[in-house]
């Protein structure tokens, strides 16, 4: 089992932004969660982490309802990645990470054999291990968002959510950062919104419009010139490279002709 959303909807402030969404991740998958603005993308990770009640429907982590489990336990099986993360403290990125712990503590404090091992191991994943002294102010802003993600694996989940994590980074760095993720030995689900990231590092996509699910299923089978043009109403031509597996989106300027707005 993992973690599940069984028809889930959300009404927040008397507006439905998630309407009756199914998402049933496979273990180790790397699902990406597609749409334009205000489509409920980061409302859904919400539900998922669990920080929020659907109004209806269900989500489980391993069959069990998310909303009866203390958030101690839920911690130590998810763990979230937000767009943007700083602080005013200029703590290391060995202190930064060590924070993922603190799920694993107790009354009694935790065990430190434990913490420093899974500390080591989550630099190691995201290549800071020599940068783990490094003061946070320091960083690139792929360098935090790496941290950000170690931080993330010294909770030691299995289910790892994030939230459109690469915003704000040049091409090279979302490239790496998505590189290592799909790498990561954990169920991944992402807020994406470029398509072609999505297409090259996504098993499956989720595509969601004014909260609801439009389709779902690997890259190949979803995002169509015509799907992308009644989501997003924008022309596209989607190529595909049947030797190498992937496709890859051109976009046109202008929106589609007669469509609405």
């Amino acid at each position: 089992m993992t973690l599940h959303a069984d028809t889930v909807s959300w009404n927040r402030g008397g507006a439905l932004v998630v309407d009756g969404v199914t998402v049933t991740p496979e273990p180790g998958e790397t699902v990406g969660l597609l749409g334009p603005n205000g489509s409920g993308k980061s409302s859904l990770l919400h539900l998922l982490n669990g920080v929020v009640r659907p109004t209806a429907g269900v989500v489980t982590l391993d069959g069990d309802d998310l909303s009866a489990m203390r958030r101690r336990d839920i911690a130590r099986a998810v763990a979230v990645v937000g767009q943007h993360a700083d602080t005013d403290l200029d703590i290391t990125v060995g202190d930064v990470v060590r924070l993922g712990r603190i799920p694993h503590r107790t009354t009694f404090g935790g065990d430190p054999v434990a913490d420093d091992a899974a500390v080591a191991s989550a630099l190691e994943h995201t290549g800071l291990t020599a940068k783990a002294n490094r003061l946070w102010h320091r960083l690139s802003g792929g360098e935090k968002q790496r941290a950000q993600i170690a931080r993330a694996l010294a909770q030691e989940p299995r289910e790892l959510l994030l939230d459109e994590p690469t915003n704000h980074l040049d091409i090279h760095h979302q490239l790496e950062l998505l590189a290592l993720v799909t790498r990561l030995p954990v169920t991944s689900v992402i807020a994406l919104h470029d398509l072609n990231l999505a297409a090259m590092f996504c098993d499956s996509v989720v595509v969601l419009h004014a909260g609801r699910v439009v389709a779902g299923g690997t890259p190949a089978e979803v995002l169509t010139s015509e799907l992308i043009a009644q989501v997003y109403n924008v022309r596209a031509e989607v190529l595909v490279d049947e030797s190498a597996g992937r496709l890859s989106i051109l976009f046109e300027p202008g929106p589609v002709a007669g469509a609405a707005r």
